[in-house]
Order: C-alpha cells, then sequence, then structure tokens
C-alpha cells in the first residue's frame, strides 16, 4: 500500500485543521484532558469534518469505510503514543502515522471513543480490537466500557451493544487491508518498547467462593457487568432486543456448542436469505447492496454456529444464564418486550427470536444432570423456564421465504465468489435451476464455469438439462445450456472426466444424446467429425496428447457410442491411427463402460463398437492388421498408472475369438483373426499373479476347441460333397502354424495352473482327457504340457515297431488306420510335431545299418512317408522333417542314390561337401515325382498342389542358403555393390570350391524344373520364382569367382538350361527365365 497516498492529500490536511480548531475552543484547557460532558463543546468541527472527508460518496460506501478505519487508526494511535510516551527518533522511523499525529494537538481516550460513537465507527473500532492480543483486547475494552458507564446515555448503549456484537462476529479475514496491518505493527512496536502491561478490572464476580477470574479474555463477564450498571438507560425494544440477543449469542457459542455446526446447503441458503431480506427491508432498496448485505450475513451465520474464541474463565453456565434470566424479567416487567410490532418485526426482533430458538434448543439437546450440581441445576430450569416464556410471547409474522429470493441469493454467492460459495452450487444446478428466468440461470452458469466442475455436479446439470428439455422450454436456451455444460465438463481434470464418462456410461450408451430431443442436439454429428478430423490431420498426431485426450473426451461426453464407433473406424481406415487412438482411449479409462471383472454374458460398449468394426470395415489383409494392432494396445496396462488395462483380454477372447472357433465356423478369415488376437493376448506381459486371466475364459473347454481345430486341420483339401449345401471351411495350412503356437502357449499357461493346484483340476483334466480320445493321436501331444506326467504319451503300436521307446511314458494304440508297415508314416508325424520330439524320433529310431537290406527298405519306406505327409504339413512342420532327412542322410541311415540324368558325365569335382544337398534335392524330386504320380495325382486340388509347390520351393531355398554357407558370397545378387571382390573370394575359398557350387546350382535348376514340368497345370509361381533366384544365385558365383568357368563351359550351361527350360508349358515364365540364362556370362 502507497501510504503518501492517503496520507499527504487534502482529507489529511481537513481533519488537522478541526482538531486544531477543537483545541482552539476548548482552551485554555487542552484537548487532551477533555472530559465526557464537554465534547458537545469541540464536537462541531471534527463532526462537519469527518462528514465532510467521509461523506463524499464518489468513490462509494468502501472509500466512506475505508477513511473512516483510517482516521481511527491515526487518533488510536495518536493515544498509544502519548499514553506510551513514544520515542520520537523511533517514531520518526517506524511508524508511517509519525507527521500526521504529530501535526494533531494532543487527545485523551474521550476523543478517541466519542470518535467511536460515531455512526459506523464502533464496527471498525471492535475490528482492530480483534488484531490485538487478547490481554490487550480485554484492557482496551475496559477502557471502553469505563468510558461508557460514567453519565451513560441510550447512545453509550447502542455503542457497547455494537461493539459487543461485533467482537462476537470474529474475523473477517478475506477482507482484511493494509491499515490493519499497519495498526498492528504499530501496537506491537509500542508495547515492546514500553513493556505495556494491561490492567485487568476485577468488578464482576460470578462466584463469590471461586477465586477472581482472569479477566484477560473474560469478555462475557466485562459486557453483563456493563448492562446491568447501564440497563436503566434501556428504553426501546429495539434496544432491548439487541441486548438480549448479545447476550444470548455469546452464551451460546460460549458455552453449548464445542466445535463447528455445519449447516446442509439448502438450509444455509434459506438462513442467508432471511437475513438479506431483513437487511433489505430495514435498508431500504436504495441503500441495499445485496453483496455487502450477504457477505455480512454470512459472517453472522458463521459466528452463530461456531465456539466462541472467547472463554469465560470464571462464568459459569449457571451464573451466566441466572444473569441473562434477570435481565429478561426486569425488561418484561417494564414491557420492552410488549412494544415489538409483531407485523413488521424489526432486525433485532426477529434475531432474538432465532437466538432463543436455539439456546432452549440446545438446553433441552443437553444432559446436563452429570455435570451440574443441584442449586446449578434449579437456576438453568428457572432460565430456561423464564426463556421460553419470552419465546413464546414474540409473536412475529415469519419471513416469508420463496424460491426465487433463495435462487437470487444463491447466484450472487457464485457470481462474487464468497464465502463457501461451492456450498451452493450443486443446489444452484438442480433445485434452482427452476426459480429464475432460464437466461438468467445459464447466463450464471456460463460466468462461473469454474465453480461447477466437480463430477456430481455435471451429472445434476445433466439431469437438470433432461427435466428442462421435457417441458415447453425454449429450444435455444436449452442448447445454450447443453453447450455450456459440456464447456463444464471439459475443463474437468482428467481423472473427474473419467468418472463423469463412467456414470455418463451406467445412465445411457448414448450420453446426452440418449436423453435429449433431436433439436437440442442437431450439430453433433459436424462436431464430432471436426474432432476427429483435427485429430488425423492436426498437431495431435505429433504429440499434443492431453489435447485430444480433452478433444475426445469432449465428443464422449455427448456421445459415447458414436465416439467410440469413431474411433474404431478411424483405428481401421486410416494408416497408423490405431496408435494414437490406442493412447488416447487409454487415458480414458471412464470409456470402458463394462465389466470391472470376468465376463458374465454382457458386453461392454467398447466391444460392440468393435465388434461391429470388425464386421462391416475389415475388407483388406491391411485392415485386419490395423485392427489387431489397434486391440493389442488396448490390451496393455494403462499408461496412467492403472494396473487394469482399458480393454480387458478376457473381453477380447470371448467377444471375438470364442465364437469364431467353431469347427463350422463360415469364415476362414475370421478363425485366422480370432487366432491372433488370442495368441497376441496369449503374448501380452500381464504381471499378474496367478490364476491367471485366461481362467475366465473357460480353458478347457478353449484347448479342446482348439485342438478340435488342429484334427480339422487334415482335411483342408477336402471338397464338399455335392449334395452338401452348407459351407464349411476347415482350417487352412497357412493357419495351422498359427493355431500349433496359440495352443502350445495356452497349454503352457493352463499348465502352470494346473500344477499349482492339481486337485482342482483334476475333473477338468480327465474331462479334456476323454473329449480328446475322439481326436487324431498327434493332437493330443499337444496337451502334454497340460496334463504333465498324469497320461503317458500314446502313439500307434506300429510306431513302437520302429522306435525303441520306454514303456514308462509311452503306450501304443491299435488303430484302424495305422496297419502293418505304416510305423515310419507315424515316426514321420512325430518328427513334424516338435523340435523335442523330433529329437527323440532320431535318437530312438531302431535300424541297424550293418544290414544293406534294412536300410533299402527304411530308405524306400521313408520315400512313400514323406510322400504321404508332405501335402498336410506346415512351413514350420516341413522344416522340421527336412531338418530330420538332413540328420538321416548325414548319419549314414538314409540311402539316396545320385543317377546321371540330367548330365551326360560327371566332371572332375569334389561333390562330397555337397552330397547332402544334392541327396537331399533328389529325395524331395522323388516324393514329389510319386506325389504326381498316377496313384496320387487325385489326391489334392489346385490349392494343394500350390501349397505342395511352395514348400518344395522352401527346401530348394533352404538347400540354396546352405551352399551359400560354403562358398563366401555376399547375400545380395551379382549387381550388389556389396558382393565380394574377386580376389578376395578366390582367396578365402578352395580353387575348386566355386565350381563344386555351381554344379550343384545347375543339378538344383534342372530338378525345379522338372518338379514344375510335373506339377498338374505344368506351371507353379513358387517354383519359377525360385528357379530364378537360383539362376541370380549361379549368376553371383560366376561374377564372384571368375576362374570357375570358361566362355566355353558358360556357353554350355546356358545352352543346357535352355533346353531344360524349354520343357515349361507357360510362355511367358519360359520368356523370363530364357531372358535371365542369357545374361549368365562368364568374365573369366
Amino acid at each position: 500500500m502507497n501510504q503518501d497516498s492517503w496520507l499527504s492529500c487534502e482529507k489529511t490536511a481537513v481533519l488537522q485543521g478541526a482538531f486544531l480548531l477543537a483545541n482552539t475552543q476548548y482552551q485554555p484547557v487542552p484537548l487532551s484532558a477533555l472530559k465526557k460532558e464537554d465534547w458537545g463543546k469541540v464536537c462541531h468541527p471534527i463532526l462537519q469534518a469527518v462528514g465532510e472527508i467521509c461523506g463524499q460518496q464518489r468513490g462509494g460506501c468502501q472509500t466512506s469505510f475505508h477513511w473512516k478505519k483510517k482516521i481511527l487508526c491515526i487518533l488510536w494511535s495518536k493515544v498509544l503514543g502519548m499514553e506510551s510516551r513514544e520515542d520520537v527518533e523511533m517514531g520518526w522511523r517506524e511508524n508511517p502515522f509519525f507527521s500526521l499525529q504529530n501535526s494533531l494537538p494532543d487527545i485523551n481516550r474521550t476523543v478517541l471513543f466519542e470518535m467511536v460513537k460515531l455512526p459506523g465507527f464502533s464496527q471498525i473500532y471492535a475490528r482492530l480490537l480483534l488484531h490485538l492480543p487478547a490481554a490487550h483486547l480485554s484492557a482496551e475494552l475496559q477502557k471502553l466500557v469505563q468510558h461508557v458507564t460514567c453519565n451513560s446515555t441510550e447512545n453509550d448503549l447502542r455503542v457497547l451493544l455494537e461493539v459487543w456484537w461485533e467482537l462476537w462476529r470474529g474475523h473477517e479475514e478475506q477482507h482484511e487491508d493494509g491499515l490493519d496491518k499497519v495498526f498492528t505493527t504499530i501496537w506491537t512496536q509500542l508495547s515492546n518498547s514500553t513493556g505495556f502491561s494491561p490492567q485487568a478490572a476485577k468488578r464482576f464476580k460470578s462466584d463469590p467462593d471461586a477465586p477472581s477470574p482472569p479477566l484477560i479474555t473474560d469478555l462475557l463477564s466485562i459486557f453483563l457487568n456493563a448492562l446491568e450498571e447501564m440497563e436503566k438507560h434501556l428504553s426501546t425494544s429495539d434496544l432491548c432486543c439487541f441486548a438480549l440477543s448479545n447476550c444470548l449469542d455469546f452464551l451460546y457459542t460460549t458455552h453449548l456448542i464445542d466445535q463447528v455446526d455445519f449447516l446442509p446447503a439448502e438450509e444455509k441458503l434459506r438462513c442467508l436469505t432471511d437475513m438479506a431480506a431483513i437487511r433489505k427491508r430495514c435498508a431500504g432498496i436504495e441503500m441495499f447492496d445485496p453483496v455487502q448485505v450477504i457477505r455480512e450475513a454470512q459472517r453472522d451465520l458463521r459466528a452463530t454456529h461456531t465456539p466462541s474464541e472467547f472463554k469465560p474463565c470464571g462464568m459459569t453456565l449457571a451464573r451466566t444464564l441466572k444473569t441473562v434470566s434477570q435481565l429478561t424479567l426486569t425488561w418484561s416487567q417494564r414491557g420492552l418486550f410488549k412494544k415489538i410490532d409483531s407485523g413488521d418485526p424489526g432486525d433485532s426482533a426477529i434475531r432474538l427470536r432465532s437466538s432463543l430458538s436455539r439456546v432452549l434448543k440446545s438446553l433441552e439437546d443437553q444432559t446436563l444432570s452429570v455435570s451440574v450440581d443441584e442449586a446449578d441445576r434449579q437456576e438453568i430450569n428457572d432460565a430456561q423456564r423464564t426463556l421460553s416464556g419470552l419465546f413464546g410471547s414474540l409473536f412475529l409474522t415469519d419471513t416469508e421465504n420463496n424460491a426465487p429470493d433463495m435462487a437470487s441469493v444463491a447466484l450472487t454467492i457464485i457470481d462474487h465468489r464468497l464465502d463457501g460459495f461451492q456450498d451452493f452450487t450443486m443446489l444452484f444446478a438442480t433445485d434452482l435451476s427452476w426459480s429464475l428466468v432460464d437466461e438468467e440461470w445459464i447466463s450464471c452458469l456460463e460466468r462461473n464455469k469454474s465453480s461447477f466442475q466437480q463430477k456430481d455436479i455435471v451429472m445434476k446439470l445433466v439431469s437438470t438439462l433432461t427435466a428442462k428439455c421435457q417441458t415447453d422450454v425454449d429450444v435455444g436456451q436449452c442448447r445454450k445450456l447443453r453447450d455450456t455444460i459440456v464447456d463444464i465438463f471439459s475443463e474437468l481434470p482428467l481423472a473427474e472426466k473419467n468418472a463423469t464418462l463412467a456414470e455418463m456410461l451406467t445412465c445411457s450408451r448414448r450420453g446426452l444424446q440418449g436423453s435429449l430431443p433431436q433439436a437440442v442436439t442437431d450439430g453433433f454429428n459436424e462436431e464430432l467429425n471436426m474432432a476427429f478430423n483435427c485429430l488425423i490431420q492436426g498437431g495431435a498426431a505429433q504429440g499434443d496428447l492431453s489435447s485430444a485426450v480433452s478433444a475426445v473426451a469432449r465428443v464422449a461426453f455427448q456421445n459415447p457410442e458414436a465416439t467410440l464407433r469413431r474411433c474404431c473406424h478411424l483405428a481401421v481406415v486410416n494408416l497408423g491411427a490405431h496408435s494414437l487412438l490406442s493412447r488416447i482411449l487409454q487415458q480414458l479409462s471412464g470409456l470402458r463402460g463394462g465389466i470391472p471383472g470376468g465376463i458374465e454374458g454382457t458386453t461392454s460398449l467398447l466391444c460392440r463398437c468393435l465388434q461391429e468394426t470388425a464386421a462391416t470395415k475389415l475388407s483388406s489383409a491391411k485392415e485386419e492388421d490395423q485392427f489387431l494392432h489397434f486391440l493389442v494396445a488396448l490390451m496393455q496396462p494403462s499408461v496412467s498408472g492403472s494396473a487394469q488395462s482399458f480393454l480387458l483380454p478376457e473381453e477380447v477372447v470371448c467377444a471375438f475369438v470364442l465364437p469364431h472357433l467353431s469347427p463350422s465356423s463360415s469364415s476362414d478369415c475370421r478363425l485366422e483373426l480370432g487366432l491372433r488376437l488370442l495368441h497376441s493376448a496369449l503374448s501380452l506381459d500381464t504381471h499378474e499373479a496367478s490364476p491367471h486371466w485366461v481362467l475366465n475364459c473357460s480353458p478347457f473347454p478353449l484347448l479342446y476347441i482348439l485342438c478340435q481345430l488342429l484334427n480339422d486341420s487334415s482335411k483342408c483339401w477336402q471338397l464338399p460333397a455335392e449334395d452338401e449345401h452348407i459351407n464349411i471351411s476347415h482350417i487352412s495350412l497357412d493357419c495351422k502354424d498359427l493355431l500349433v503356437s496359440v495352443l502350445t502357449t495356452l497349454c503352457k499357461v493352463v499348465g502352470l495352473e494346473v500344477a499349482s493346484a492339481p486337485n482342482t483340476w483334476s475333473r477338468a483334466l480327465f474331462w479334456l482327457y476323454d473329449k480328446a480320445e475322439a481326436l487324431d493321436w498327434t493332437v493330443r501331444f499337444h496337451l502334454k504340457a497340460v496334463w504333465g506326467e498324469h497320461f503317458k504319451n500314446e502313439v500307434p503300436s506300429e510306431l513302437l515297431a520302429v522306435c525303441t521307446l520306454p514303456e514308462r511314458e509311452w503306450s501304443g494304440l491299435q488303430l484302424a488306420q495305422y496297419g502293418p508297415g505304416t510305423g515310419l508314416l507315424a515316426w514321420m508325424e512325430c518328427c513334424c510335431l516338435s523340435d523335442e520330439l523330433r529329437d527323440t524320433m532320431l535318437t530312438t529310431l531302431a535300424l541297424d545299418q550293418h544290414r544293406p537290406d534294412d536300410v533299402n527298405m527304411f530308405s524306400k519306406g521313408v520315400l512313400v512317408a514323406v510322400t504321404q505327409v508332405l501335402p498336410w504339413s506346415t512351413v514350420t512342420e516341413w522344416a522340421r522333417l527336412l531338418g530330420a532327412m538332413r540328420e538321416l542322410l548325414c548319419s549314414g541311415r538314409l540311402h539316396v542314390p545320385y543317377s546321371l540324368e540330367y548330365v551326360d558325365f560327371l566332371p572332375l569335382l569334389d561333390l562330397r561337401p555337397f552330397s547332402c544337398e544334392l541327396r537331399l534335392s533328389v529325395l524331395v524330386l522323388r516324393v514329389l515325382q510319386l506325389l504326381c504320380g498316377s496313384s496320387c495325382s487325385d489326391w489334392l486340388p489346385g490349392q494343394g498342389w500350390t501349397h505342395v509347390g511352395r514348400l518344395y520351393a522352401g527346401a530348394v531355398r533352404e538347400l540354396v542358403d546352405s551352399l551359400r554357407g560354403k562358398l563366401p558370397l555376399s547375400n545380395a545378387n551379382a549387381d550388389s555393390p556389396n558382393r565380394l571382390k574377386p580376389d578376395e573370394a578366390d582367396s578365402d575359398a578352395k580353387p575348386s570350391a566355386s565350381q563344386e557350387v555351381l554344379f550343384v546350382l545347375s543339378q538344383l535348376f534342372c530338378h525345379v524344373q522338372h518338379a514344375q514340368v510335373m506339377m498338374p497345370g505344368g506351371e507353379c509361381e513358387s517354383l519359377f520364382l525360385c528357379a530364378l533366384e537360383i539362376l541370380t544365385h549361379y549368376q553371383a558365383v560366376l561374377v564372384a569367382h571368375p576362374s570357375s568357368s570358361s566362355h566355353l563351359e558358360s556357353r554350355n550351361a546356358r545352352h543346357f538350361f535352355t533346353t531344360i527350360t524349354d520343357n515349361l508349358g507357360n510362355g511367358e515364365m519360359k520368356a523370363v527365365l530364357h531372358q535371365k540364362i542369357s545374361q549368365l556370362v562368364s568374365s573369366g
């Protein structure tokens, strides 16, 4: 505060002149010796100056109030300085009033207290008193009492009552200004520098037998004593009610309550409305300032229900009640209460009735018999009867409290942020909404949006809006209210947003739109489009996640279902949008709207929206991938710190997997997507303790369904009968690897749960075992992780004839489809199932290599068995089977002679390091020859032959990779800048190694071309691409090792390749290969 701005101005000069004139008029006696009865001789210039200073209303009432406080602070500081003999040097430095105080004549407390008696000064005086320490306050108050009780008048009594009332009302900390701080500082400095010790008055003794109470804070004793002395000056009913109200209120807050009594908002508002109405009636409309009136009413109400800070030190409840009762009887005998106008009671009369009601009710509610003796109890009962009689005699007209008045008061409190305005926002949002003109009520909401930012209030506003829309309220106002509510919701903290969204979903999946007429919700679709367009195209995609979350929450509040549908749609059709949208939804946990734990026949709103998207929007593999990634991201643990994911894995499994896992499912695409989802869900790192979430998805029936699907995979090439109208689609071999991976992972998870509580799951285990008996024996091997050591490995008995398997772990089955000589077929099938089982089969194979006939027979049996297994093998199973064949070849247990069918003579090369690749290629070719033979050619449809071609091409690529490992060539083609330099290549390999590799590559090319010709239709794209790759690698060897082939040899090789390729039936393939062959030129 700039003190010079108010000290050095013309108003202070007016005040200085008035006191100098008054001092001159009182000569020869100075003002410092003024007596009370002489005040009338000198008051005129002072009163005139005060009126001039404080009566100018250009600055309003607050300006007048502040100047009164300034005047009082100056005079009081002057008196204190004189009494404490303030050091001039210290005052000049530290007292901001010093210059003005020195310009005033010396005064005494008579001048000060007479100033306090001026209108408006008593309130300021009491508020300044409240800033003093308790002991000093009591001492200062005692001096005021001494002044007003000497030669008392009715005005003295009124001032005393006003100070008493203001002290009872307590501090008003929110409206303290710089003057309060300056005055407190001056007081502290003066009291510390002089060692000031207040003198306590000892006039009133509440109990003669008790020691004199310390009157440091005994304000009740001081006031009651003064009131008894001055009661003969009390001549009007207004003063009588004022005095008795002070007594009762002080008594109530010092003796009858010990903690703050918090009123319900509606009752509190009703009390404030009553007080405001009374003050308005007393002050008149022209002088009525609603904000100030409500602020004062709040102060009164707070004081009424808060224990007083001034506790009596000696006055007991009984003695206080006795004194108050005696005063009441005295004033009743004088007929003062009969003068109250029952039709138009004043402020004091209404306050008295409220004070009586509170005290009497409190006395009735309290059990006093335990804490007081018989004499005190009698005094309390007598006082209670006296006060009850007075209360019964006050026939006052009740203040009519209508709803519009209450709404108007609440509006003022909220608009001006008055104390406790938050308590009325809920009431204002509901009951009071009908008590004001809609435009006025909505305008208040708009002005004070921040005051209504609570979840419960927002939901109440929604209820109010819904109710208003069902009446004949203007649609425009309803739309305005809707927009305001949405704005309020948008400013809620994220946690409150989520709580509101969750509650909104319990009411309607369509949010606000679900309960409002179409006319009110018009424009939402445009807002929804705009919000998501900004997300996808705007800055939200660059990382402004909080704004994106807020934008989605805003539209979700209006219609959660439409918002989630749009999220799901965009996550599928917009490339890359699934990542951003999943991060947004993870922040909005309130939109889960579903099952807090487990699946119990209901589906969450998000799941329903995702199901609709899956049914209508997935038209390409890319969209399926985005859909899958979107779901996986939503299943991740929440980034907001919650352990729960936005979308529970069990929800996904039950909504998107289980319905499509039936063997009779008509959609193979949906089945594959379901398996991918199940695989992703099982692969999540959930860090959950047992039990695993999959136990909520009926794990044993799920295992059986997966086993059924695996069992039916052998029917993948089976065509439906002509009379079969139901389109039954079996799982494809492309999907079989995924199915096996899912089944393996699920078995491990369930197996751990079974191992931790075997007794709990024993019945389920036997149920699964019984159901699995109807399935192929190879399927049951995948369940080994579930039933552990409970059951043996069951295989066809014929397998035991070719393997030495331990009986404690293996047992034979008599199966009709496995007759004599089919042991190797079962052996091959076991090799396909898993790496571990393949190793077991190779280790336990019973074959005497010292008997050539046995080896020959075994080799022929392998050829036949591989032919039977190949068409129904997946890529993974075929890779395992090739590994087994390679091991048999390397160990000498499999004999595959290499013929010179494709060459006129065998060049002088060392082919021993490449014998495995050559023989394995020949073996696979012979398998294909058998398969394409007349006895097997009708086994497969066109898709089956395509699959076989892919497997054959895969085997050849594996052989090429093996060759590349034996010759130091770059993995890139010959044109690659990363290929090895010729010198480097020649120095790293044996001189003749490149020639052997070229020879083996030529043999592989011939084998592939022969297979291509044998395939039904004479063409297979997989084999064609494989042939191109072989030629590419052949060219790379020529470039890297120029010495490996002369120009003549290169020409002969080109001629040879061209001749072989001429056998192809497809002209386009033949032309491409011819062109590639023509580029095989040696640089040596």
